[in-house]
């Protein structure tokens, strides 16, 4: 009897597998679209470290010890330096609305995080802390509260990132595997799925491979910069947070035209407003040549010569700056990684699908528009390893048997 029961599928066997995917589909995307910025921070945590691992498992001979000195070493480092520099800037500015606050610590205090009906409550006890003695239920409940809510909100932090770092090691550590299993599912090599998938890999691989390089790149020349400006300041002049500042320099750069106009002009307004208070004409002309200085190697040098070397083999960059721009005002923070690989998935589809759909001409898995804009799948297909399969298969296996 059970040999009567092998065959090919039915039609009501495939629609209801297919039903069944469906369901399962659906549901996954309704836990990827819950964690959304979770996922995408961790891809391109991924994305951007994956050669670094590469080169480190041709070296180490094993993908699992690489994907954790990147994470480790490459990866947590870079989190931890943007922290601080988002933590001092945080300092400088409640410190600077504290200035013009009331109370010893009332204007001090972020309270911006706090339930509009508890605020008042905060910040009556702030601004005098003897009524803790008066109101002794009401204060400890209200502290109770707001240290519920940051510790939460610094716990969720603490936790998708985490997870995040979860994921980019996974995906190191596996790439070739998960590149296997695709392309058994796609039915090999040669196919437009295959094809398609292999263009979106290396181009998001190049876009955020280059940007971190670049950022760090820009990073280290705007600290450099800063640094300079202030030890060659005369006296009264000088530009605080110099690390900080260089940090937030090379993020900015990452944005094609805007690049680090956002930070270093103000500086110089800073600088300048400095110059106008000592009233030296001598400082005034420091100022300008700071700003001459400023636009030469945080502008036109990064415009020029750095950011197309590192950066702009494949895509326009000025294409992507909408990406960029566009991301964080239509999502949030993760905006800003979540549309560059949708524009990149958009571009692809453009360049390999799109065309041939359109004309009802046989699908092929080649560039029917646009072949200098992207990437070559037939390049990208012939970089990644036949089979996907690792050292450690080839040890298990070393007869190549079925």
């Amino acid at each position: 009897m059970s040999a009567s029961r092998v065959g090919p599928p039915t039609d009501r066997t495939r629609i209801g597998w297919w039903a069944f995917v469906l369901a399962l589909a659906v549901i996954a995307g309704f836990v990827a679209y819950s964690f959304v910025g979770m996922a995408v921070l961790g891809v391109f945590g991924y994305y951007a470290t994956r050669p670094i691992c590469r080169r480190l498992a041709d070296r180490i001979d094993s993908d699992g010890i690489a994907a954790g000195i990147t994470v480790l070493l490459v990866v947590v480092p870079i989190l931890l330096l943007v922290a601080y520099a988002g933590f001092n800037v945080f300092q400088q500015v409640q410190g600077a609305v504290g200035a013009s606050g009331s109370g010893a610590f009332g204007g001090v205090v972020d309270l911006s995080m706090v339930p509009a009906e508890q605020r008042g409550t905060v910040r009556t006890l702030l601004q005098n802390p003897a009524q803790i003695v008066s109101q002794p239920q009401q204060m400890a409940q209200s502290v109770v509260t707001v240290g519920a809510q940051a510790f939460g909100a610094v716990a969720g932090g603490i936790v998708l990132v985490g997870l995040a770092l979860t994921l980019s090691f996974f995906l190191l550590q596996n790439d070739d595997r998960l590149g296997g299993g695709l392309e058994a599912l796609f039915g090999g090599r040669d196919t437009v799925a295959y094809a398609y998938a292999a263009a979106v890999d290396e181009d998001l691989e190049s876009v955020f491979f280059g940007n971190l390089l670049f950022v760090l790149t820009m990073a280290v020349i705007a600290t450099i910069a800063y640094g300079a400006t202030d030890l060659l300041a005369p006296a009264g002049l000088g530009v605080p947070m110099v690390l900080v500042l260089g940090v937030l320099t090379g993020v900015a750069s990452l944005i094609p035209v805007v690049v680090g106009k956002v930070i270093y002009l103000p500086v110089v307004a800073y600088l300048g407003v400095q110059a106008l208070r000592t009233g030296s004409g001598g400082a005034i002309a420091f100022v300008v040549g700071a700003l001459v200085g400023y636009f030469l190697v945080l502008d036109i040098l990064p415009q020029t010569f750095i950011q197309p070397y590192i950066t702009g083999r494949q895509l326009d960059m000025l294409v992507l700056m909408f990406a960029y721009i566009l991301g964080p005002i239509l999502w949030g923070w993760y905006g800003f990684f979540l549309l560059p690989i949708v524009f990149i998935a958009i571009l692809e589809l453009v360049r390999i699908v799109l065309p041939e759909l359109v004309r009802g001409d046989r699908l092929t898995p080649t560039v029917s528009l646009g072949e200098g804009v992207g990437t070559d799948p037939r390049s990208a297909r012939d970089d990644v390893p036949a089979g996907g399969t690792t050292d450690a298969d080839e040890d298990d296996d070393p007869a190549g048997a079925d």
